[in-house]
């Protein structure tokens, strides 16, 4: 038996939750589905199923062989995809990451528009507030605020945030004036974990070439800029997010930007993907449709 068949039943009956659910999707017996699934467990030596009449379930051995299963898989079409050259059609899947909030409110738009223009293609989209390689997770297309470090990757300036303080007009009524960072020292702070929880750093002031990082005792400490923003818009105290965060809130009056003299210098905003993945049509296809909306969208929202 073709192990490389195999590994695509035993993925299909994994994404389908049971070997009936793979025989439909693949046009095969369930005693052909099973006959692929025992060969690759013969192959490896354990089980990577267990099966009851109505589902299955993977071992812990069948999870690690899944996971390695979809790299082969995805490596293979990608071959394919190469070997076929750049004026082919995209298809295929589009693996994509980027932070929360902008790849809710900024990527995953365009990414939908892109769907309905390439019916060939599917997508997955990651969102998440850390770092992960592109290259192990087998990502094609990360978006990136912040500097990037050195790497081999191709980097596409979109655009550039600024980091900014805030505070709800109500909040700010009849308590003492926020002109300096020092000022903060007297109001309540709420504080987003990944900007630091108990401090706060500005560019130097004038004459002086030190930072000025302003130590206080936050109010409240959230690692989620969706919740810290709400506290925020109800005037519940002082926070520091990206102005596309909240960006509309400002353009609304709910929300009054402080402190604009002493914000660090925007940070810039890429499209990353890896080296050489741009010849697959798929995604070259994807970054051509994305930079220029990217662009356009950033730059929107850049200024409230």
């Amino acid at each position: 038996m073709d192990r490389i068949d195999a590994m695509r039943v035993f993925v299909t009956a994994v994404d389908e939750g049971s070997l009936a659910g793979a025989g439909r999707r693949l046009g095969r017996s369930p005693a052909a589905v099973t006959r692929a699934i025992a060969f690759l467990e013969e192959h490896v030596g354990t089980q990577l199923l267990h099966r009851t009449t109505r589902s299955i379930r993977l071992s812990d051995a069948g999870q690690r062989y899944a996971a390695a299963c979809r790299r082969v898989l995805t490596e293979l079409e990608d071959a394919d995809m190469l070997a076929i050259g750049e004026h082919a059609a995209p298809r295929g899947m589009l693996s994509l990451t980027a932070p929360v909030v902008s790849g809710r409110q900024i990527l995953r738009p365009i990414l939908d528009a892109f769907l309905d223009s390439q019916p060939a293609v599917k997508a997955q989209l990651m969102l998440l507030d850390r770092w992960m390689s592109l290259i192990d997770e087998r990502v094609d297309v990360a978006l990136r605020i912040g500097h990037l470090p050195d790497s081999n990757m191709i980097a596409i300036r979109v655009g550039e945030v600024r980091k900014v303080v805030c505070a709800s007009p109500s909040y700010l009524a009849g308590r003492p004036p926020i002109v300096e960072p020092g000022d903060l020292a007297l109001h309540q702070c709420l504080s987003l974990a990944q900007f630091g929880e108990d401090s706060w750093s500005f560019p130097p002031a004038a004459r002086s070439t030190a930072p000025r990082s302003i130590n206080f005792e936050p109010r409240l400490v959230v690692n989620g800029v969706d919740a810290i923003i709400e506290s925020a818009v109800e005037g519940h105290g002082v926070t520091r997010v990206l102005l596309y965060q909240v960006v509309e809130h400002v353009r609304n009056g709910r929300l009054t930007l402080l402190l604009e003299d002493a914000e660090p210098p925007p940070m810039p905003v890429h499209l990353i993907t890896p080296e050489g993945r741009l010849s697959i049509a798929k995604v070259r296809a994807f970054v051509d449709f994305a930079v220029p909306r990217l662009k356009a969208e950033f730059a929107r929202l850049a200024q409230p």
